[in-house]
Order: structure tokens, then C-alpha cells, then sequence
């Protein structure tokens, strides 16, 4: 997979000059030109006015989606070679894929994460994208990897909360369900699991839409971990990955901390104001 990035220029207006001559016999050609090429100049006129009148229509959503800073210039390329030297040959392999997705953690906040398949592990990275730095790295052994859930997200039936779209879950420990404290603490990181959706840029181009692709995600991680049980089942544990096509259910009630965080994007590198973080 290709991780590249740019923008598409805008196109230079071209300018047809026209030039006024005397009329007789020898001038029906240049005529003939002369109309042909004002012809092509007004629809050359539609063209740009239905184009800045799309503009016009796109420009707040693309406004916005300009603040991420991992859609700066040379920002992503970046920041995957700092993941890549971060990778373990001896422990991980060799490197399959790189995506970018977006956390979805068990009380629904959202946190911009480079997630990795390699031979043997899934590694999801915490970078930040204003500082070029890694801050933290996940390590999940593709061979204790037993389920991969996939579907839209579900809340209590008495939540405040809601998500609209759709995510991943992998599972890797089936025995063993989150403790009551887990499940009110904010910040516990012991769940057997990790949620995963797109990345909010993804539509900006087809190599965003392609880095947040879950579907694809979901069936390359599947065909891995696959492998890897085959060649290095874990004692006691069922080989193979079940793929499951169910809610992806998130046991939150009232969320105000997550309500304010994603709206303020607080788990990007977002530009906020003169301020990044």
C-alpha cells in the first residue's frame, strides 16, 4: 500500500485574446475562428462558474478538514517512517500494511491512531502529529487474536450517547470479560479489545479513503492472524479468528467527557485556533 499525499492544484484560466480586423472576402475564416473561439470561451465561462459555485459549497467542510495536522505536506510520509523504524524484525517480522484510523475507546472517545499489521503482531501507535514523535506503542499477538467484530455502533438503551457509522473490534482474550472498575474507569487500559473506525479525513482523497478502509483492514488482518495461528497456535486456545457481523456495542450512559472531547477533536493533532495539539 502506497502512503502518499498531496493536493490538486488549481488549474490556470486560459485566455483567448481576440483581435478585430477590417471585414471583407479574405477575412470569413478568421471569422469563423474568431466565433468558434468565443463559443469556447463561454462555455469555458460555465464551466469555471459551475466549478466555484461546487467550490463554494465544499470550502467550510474542506476548511475544516485542513486543521488535522496529518494532512500537512510530508507529515504522513513522516510520521510512517518514524513507525517503521519503531518496528521489531525479531519480535513483529516484516511490515504488511499501515492504516490510519480513528480509537474508539469503551466510554466512545475518539483518539487518532496509526494502526500496523506485520507477520506476527497488530501494533497501534499514538503519534503525535504536531511534534513527529511516537508517544506510545500497542503490541497485540496476532495468534491471541480470536475474534474480529464488525458492524454499527450501539449504545445502552437509556445512553445520552449515539455514534452514527461504522467499526471493527478485535478480540483477544475471549475468557476473560472487563472488571466493574474497568468499565467506570475512563482511563483503564486492561480491555480485552480495541475499537477502531475511520479516520475523519478520509474522504479528502482516495489515498486517505484507502489508508481508513476498516473493510479492507478488517479482511487483511483476518487473512494474518489466520496465518500466524497455524504456524504458532497458543497452548489452550482455539486456532482460527471467528468474524463476527454484529453491533459494535459500547457500554456508556451519559459521556459528557467524551461529548466534549470529540467535538473539540482533543484525541487529534488538530489545529485549534493559534494553538495545536
Amino acid at each position: 500500500m502506497s502512503e502518499a499525499e498531496g493536493e490538486a492544484a488549481p488549474a490556470e484560466e486560459q485566455q483567448d485574446q481576440v483581435s478585430c480586423s477590417s471585414s471583407g472576402p479574405e477575412d470569413s475564416q478568421p471569422a469563423a475562428r474568431t466565433e468558434a473561439t468565443a463559443e469556447r470561451a463561454a462555455g469555458d465561462t460555465a464551466a469555471r462558474s459551475q466549478h466555484l459555485a461546487v467550490s463554494g459549497e465544499t470550502t467550510p467542510e474542506h476548511f475544516r478538514l485542513k486543521k488535522y495536522f496529518v494532512l500537512r505536506p510530508g507529515t504522513l510520509n513522516q510520521a510512517i517512517k518514524d513507525v517503521e523504524a519503531l518496528v521489531d524484525k525479531e519480535v513483529d517480522g516484516s511490515i504488511h500494511s499501515i492504516w490510519l484510523m480513528a480509537e474508539v475507546d469503551h466510554w466512545n472517545n475518539e483518539k487518532e491512531r496509526l494502526v500496523m499489521i506485520t507477520d506476527s503482531s497488530l501494533l497501534v501507535f499514538k503519534y503525535d502529529f504536531v511534534m513527529f514523535n511516537c508517544e506510545q506503542i500497542q503490541r497485540i499477538p496476532l495468534n491471541f487474536v480470536d475474534r474480529i467484530a464488525h458492524g454499527t455502533f450501539s449504545f445502552p438503551k437509556r445512553s445520552l450517547l449515539q455514534r452514527e457509522g461504522e467499526g471493527v473490534r478485535i478480540f483477544w482474550d475471549r475468557l476473560r470479560e472487563p472488571s466493574f472498575a474497568s468499565r467506570w474507569n475512563p482511563f483503564a487500559t486492561d480491555y480485552p479489545f480495541i475499537t477502531f473506525t475511520y479516520h475523519p479525513v478520509r474522504n479528502i482523497s482516495d489515498t486517505f479513503a484507502a489508508l481508513s478502509d476498516i473493510q479492507n483492514f478488517r479482511e487483511q488482518l483476518k487473512d494474518a492472524a489466520q496465518k500466524v495461528h497455524a504456524m504458532k497456535p497458543v497452548p489452550g486456545k482455539a486456532n482460527g479468528v471467528l468474524v463476527l457481523n454484529q453491533p459494535i456495542h459500547i457500554e456508556a450512559y451519559v459521556g459528557l467527557m467524551s461529548f466534549l472531547g470529540n467535538q473539540n477533536k482533543l484525541g487529534y493533532s488538530f489545529a485549534r485556533g493559534n494553538i495545536g495539539f
